[in-house]
């Protein structure tokens, strides 16, 4: 790998046999190696540790310390992608990837994005590229149709949808729009007393959406849930909040359910929500970044019923949806209330288009100017597979996760934590009924053996059994998974969504939790754990 030398420098750039950046020969040959490399990647990524097992820094360590100043082949690029990148990636599109959520990925969401980058429009507005637009009005009609949302929703009734980055975004853009609606009607000045809420379980989104928005920090509410609920949002319990936080002189503003929470996968219930929510004049986003994709499937609509009562929905198709990172799916029922919180009509963007009131900027449904051609991927995985097909791959995950499911059932040191619903299983390892000590005699009966005594030893030493043990399994790069606390319990996160993932990966990855459950229960027995 080249880097800068003072006795290569050359002022004249045709001794470095420099073309055109954009030569559409050169393109050609390079990108056919680039497809030729993804595509042995793709066959090969099973091979690889799914998890990246480099240490802190070592990218630096291997790269040269300035930027080349003579040109370098293609060729010598892609080797050390090979021998200096590859090493340092985790791999998301792994068939043995059960880590966070899926960032599901397809041939058809792959060449969308490869269009999309090779047009490399910036359709900030409708006049800077009209089919840009138009695309993603379409497609976003499309996308709600197949979810049967409401009328509301649609550019054919009252709504539109628009694609974001990701839920973060959206979730801002909609409490953004929310915040000028109150305040326009209780002045501006009142800012301070707005308040934002949603669960323990709610994502972390919403936090940073209300401190970017101006929320004070004091008024973001996260309730707490409970098993007995599924640990989804109880409606009973925000009225509760919500009226004590009247008492205290402040105004309910923005709620936000999840279809699909991160750690485990709870559904907060919509309607109950919304008729709270109504009652107090407060914009309702429904959160459905996961599972979102799987309400195509008829037999998983339900979860998000009396998404017709909310102000705004959205869901991250390059989750679950087979269409690469980044698209967003938000759709809203008063577009209006995002363009006046979000728009400005400098002289510069001035059009007859825009003027005219007969075209969508979508400058003004984002923070952002900027914005990529989105829809276009999202296009041709809808077309190329097709709703049928959709729904059976979203399927085909969900089976696996039962198959998981029915595994770990089986066997009796293990426990399934939190009710499936989708593609995640959540478990963890039991910890031996007695434990043996080798410390100063204080826990020690006279056997050396002393059982668990109480809950709450049990559940501080499972939560340390089941650290361990995740770190251990994950640290093999046979298989990669994730965790969540939730209730107190420390547990082990199992998505499915790989979209190369078969059966016999899910298999294969039982027997590796399998094998490592005898070594650690094993070892745990032995070890000290009075501190």
């Amino acid at each position: 790998m080249g880097s800068l030398n003072t006795e290569d420098v050359l002022e004249n750039s045709s001794a470095f046999g420099v073309t055109n950046p954009l030569d559409p020969e050169e393109f050609r040959r390079q990108g056919h190696m680039i497809i030729d490399f993804l595509a042995d990647y793709y066959r090969d990524v099973e091979k690889y540790p799914v998890r990246s097992q480099v240490e802190p820094g070592y990218l630096r360590k291997r790269l040269p310390e300035t930027a080349p100043y003579n040109p370098e082949s293609i060729e010598t690029i892609l080797q050390d992608v090979t021998t200096e990148i590859i090493p340092g990636l985790t791999h998301w599109q792994s068939p043995n990837y059960y880590a966070y959520f899926p960032s599901s990925g397809s041939v058809a969401g792959f060449l969308g994005e490869m269009l999309s980058t090779g047009f490399n429009v910036v359709g900030f507005n409708w006049m800077s590229s009209p089919a840009a637009t138009e695309l993603e009005s379409v497609v976003m009609d499309w996308f709600g149709k197949m979810l049967n949302l409401p009328e509301s929703f649609l550019f054919s009734g009252s709504g539109g949808g628009v694609l974001q980055g990701t839920s973060c975004e959206a979730i801002l853009c909609t409490l953004t729009a929310a915040r000028d609606r109150k305040l326009n009607k209780i002045g501006r000045e009142h800012i301070g007393r707005l308040v934002v809420y949603g669960s323990d379980q709610t994502h972390c989104a919403l936090q940073k959406a209300a401190q970017v928005a101006g929320i004070n920090p004091k008024n973001f509410r996260a309730i707490k849930t409970f098993k007995e609920n599924s640990f989804g949002l109880s409606a009973a319990t925000l009225r509760e909040v919500i009226l004590e936080d009247i008492e205290a002189g402040l105004i309910p503003l923005f709620v936000c359910p999840t279809v699909g929470t991160t750690s485990s996968t709870a559904v907060d219930p919509i309607s109950p929500i919304c008729e709270v929510a109504k009652e107090y004049e407060m914009w309702v986003h429904v959160d459905a970044a996961y599972a979102g994709s799987a309400c195509i499937c008829p037999e998983f609509r339900h979860f998000i019923d009396g998404v017709e009562e909310a102000d705004s929905f959205s869901l991250n198709a390059h989750k679950w949806f087979f269409t690469t990172l980044d698209c967003c799916c938000l759709w809203v029922k008063d577009p209006s209330a995002l363009v006046k919180a979000l728009s400005t009509n400098p002289e510069y963007l001035r059009n007859k288009a825009t003027e005219s009131r007969q075209v969508v900027d979508y400058k003004d449904w984002q923070i952002a100017l900027s914005r990529r051609f989105r829809s276009l991927k999202l296009w041709m995985v809808l077309r190329s597979y097709g709703v049928t097909n959709l729904r059976n791959f979203l399927r085909s995950h969900v089976k696996m996760a039962k198959t998981f499911e029915g595994l770990i059932c089986m066997d009796g040191r293990f426990e399934i934590t939190v009710p499936r619903t989708f593609a995640m299983v959540c478990f963890r390892l039991l910890p031996p009924k007695t434990i043996k000590v080798y410390d100063n005699g204080v826990h020690q009966n006279g056997n050396g053996v002393v059982p668990l005594r109480d809950e709450n030893e049990n559940l501080v030493l499972a939560n340390k059994l089941n650290q361990v043990y995740l770190e251990t399994v994950n640290a093999t790069g046979s298989v990669y998974m994730t965790h969540a606390v939730v209730g107190g319990v420390y547990m082990i996160r199992f998505a499915v969504g790989s979209t190369l993932t078969e059966e016999r990966h899910v298999i294969y990855a039982w027997k590796i939790l399998q094998e490592h459950a005898d070594l650690i229960l094993g070892k745990f027995s032995e070890a000290d754990f009075s501190s």
